[in-house]
């Protein structure tokens, strides 16, 4: 499929994490915003968290693009969203050039493959402090490593003084690399965070304050005239036509509050463009799904920190429970977790979960899995079949204690390495189907499992 030409964007990246960025990209979405502009963000790579910031600070959904879980028509098909903006901003992860050592279904799942792919120019976030002329050499590194990469110029952050300042432009004018900002290294925003990255942004106190602080910064210290006026795109190549993921059932009861909501916005919204409705409910306030929905989805989230609550919520499990009998269930991460028999929070104490399935896990020795996920489904789950290829990316510090069930899916990391956190299934009496993983599902790819009902 061919389709037109993008919306204008920039890529807003950094030489790795840690460096700021996050605040450059929120500052810029609130400062345009401002100004009256329609910006589009989206977000390079696996993350479920900042999409909310994004959403906070522009107004508009924020949607993932990723070239190792993605195919390129679904890439492509995510871009072209911000077609009614007036510019569109990507906020990069990790390094620009990082990604896995393998590639995926096009790419590594590095943001310079996304600013390549789709035009955007770099804008590049750059620490500064501790040195000076040298900090040229960096940025004319990341400016000149790939021919192909669209390069706008530099943010510098952590300045610490005008003669700082003074020296490092000196620097860049020498490289020729172009200076479109430079944040002192006091006064910066700050955002909260926790052993996942960033607290969510529905639970981030002052959220107002702190996008008025970011706007200000940014608006005070950044060109933004020339950054817009840096702001390219490019008509994409064809595509083999994206196949979504298809809805787990026509009303989907969605579990959404502070214990459950990690899902990636794409997916929500292609369930919504084929018709599906979401019901969301909240197990934290006891709320059992909606009776009226044809199939349940737990995301992920932090259970361990509500696990008492959820324990105590009589109403949410037998809700469910009994909405399990006869219709599908899936669990994604914290979700499966909490449709186990039981969790082990970090001082050791163990609660009750739903009991769906057999899974037991613990947050008592912490121990980080992360990484994309290969999987093909061994098991049908909700709105798909055996064989069904999929891809995803896991993300949490559990440790398995028993995982009884039959495995869900043969599941490999982005090296191809068997990995043991399969997911699992059980059978209801009443026809019913319980299913969970513990990587987040991204795309859905390959031919087989394709027409499976729910």
């Amino acid at each position: 499929m061919t389709l037109p030409q993008l919306t204008r964007g920039l890529m807003i990246s950094a030489p790795a994490s840690g460096t700021g960025k996050t605040i450059l990209m929120l500052g810029l979405l609130a400062a345009l915003r401002e100004r009256g502009l329609k910006v589009q963000p989206f977000k390079s790579g696996p993350d479920y968290i900042d999409p909310a910031f994004h959403l906070a600070a522009s107004g508009r959904a924020s949607f993932n693009l990723d070239t190792w879980a993605m195919p390129a028509g679904q890439i492509a098909g995510h871009a072209a969203l911000g077609g009614d903006a007036d510019l569109v901003l990507a906020e990069g992860s990790m390094g620009l050039f990082d990604g896995v050592a393998r590639p995926g279904e096009a790419g590594i799942g590095s943001s310079a493959e996304i600013a390549t792919m789709m035009g955007w120019p770099v804008v590049l976030m750059l620490d500064v402090s501790g040195q000076a002329q040298s900090a040229a050499a960096v940025a004319r590194g990341f400016a000149t490593l790939r021919p192909d990469l669209p390069f706008a110029g530099v943010v510098l952050n952590r300045v610490a003084s005008p003669r700082h300042e003074a020296l490092i432009r000196e620097g860049m004018a020498e490289a020729g690399i172009a200076v479109m900002g430079a944040l002192p290294r006091q006064g910066n925003v700050e955002l909260p965070e926790r052993h996942l990255g960033l607290v969510q942004a529905e639970e981030t106190a002052e959220m107002a304050r702190i996008l008025a602080d970011a706007a200000r910064l940014i608006g005070g210290h950044c060109d933004l005239d020339a950054i817009i006026a840096a702001a390219a795109a490019r008509t994409l190549p064809d595509a083999a036509p994206h196949r979504p993921v298809p809805p787990p059932g026509q009303r989907i009861a969605l579990a959404r509050d502070a214990a459950f909501s990690f899902v990636y916005p794409h997916l929500i919204a292609e369930w919504r463009r084929q018709g599906a409705t979401i019901l969301p409910f909240s197990p934290l306030d006891d709320q059992a799904p909606d009776d009226s929905a044809d199939a349940c989805w737990l995301p992920g989230g932090y259970p361990e920190l509500h696990a008492g609550r959820i324990a105590a919520a009589e109403g949410f499990r037998t809700g469910l429970a009994r909405f399990a009998e006869t219709r599908p269930v899936h669990g994604e991460c914290g979700g499966y977790m909490a449709l186990g028999a039981g969790l082990v929070d970090a001082d050791g104490i163990r609660h009750r979960m739903a009991g769906l399935l057999g899974v037991e896990t613990s947050y008592h020795k912490r121990r980080m899995h992360l990484g994309y996920r290969r999987a093909e489904l061994l098991a049908r789950m909700p709105g798909l079949g055996v064989g069904q290829g999929l891809r995803g990316h896991e993300f949490h510090y559990a440790s398995i204690l028993a995982q009884p069930d039959a495995p869900l899916a043969d599941v490999s990391d982005a090296n191809g390495a068997k990995v043991p956190e399969t997911g699992s299934f059980r059978m209801m009496p009443g026809g019913g189907v319980v299913t969970g993983t513990f990587f987040h599902l991204i795309a859905r790819v390959g031919g087989a499992g394709d027409h499976a009902g729910a």
